[in-house]
């Protein structure tokens, strides 16, 4: 049971990153980050490093992968909307 839950977390998370990738889409398509919180997304950046780091001391290999992924694309999010803030 506790492996499918691992699965299903994993997954969600994935899914996450997904919707951040469909806020970097939005943003390079538009070349603006009008509405866009940078402070937000940051926020997310760091609680996603803190997964990062969790997920290594726990050895959970799907928290791990699933908060790399979301850091990819938060990432992603955050370096576009800064870039076009100061372009």
């Amino acid at each position: 049971m506790k492996e499918i839950v691992g699965v299903i977390f994993g997954l969600g998370l994935m899914a996450n990153a997904g919707l951040f990738v469909l806020q970097a889409v939005k943003i390079g398509r538009a070349r603006s980050a009008k509405g866009v919180s940078i402070l937000t997304f940051a926020g997310f950046c760091l609680l996603q490093v803190t997964g990062i780091l969790h997920g290594i001391f726990q050895h959970d290999l799907y928290l791990l992968s699933g908060m790399v992924a979301s850091l990819l694309a938060c990432g992603t999010v955050t370096g576009l909307a800064v870039y076009y803030r100061n372009r």
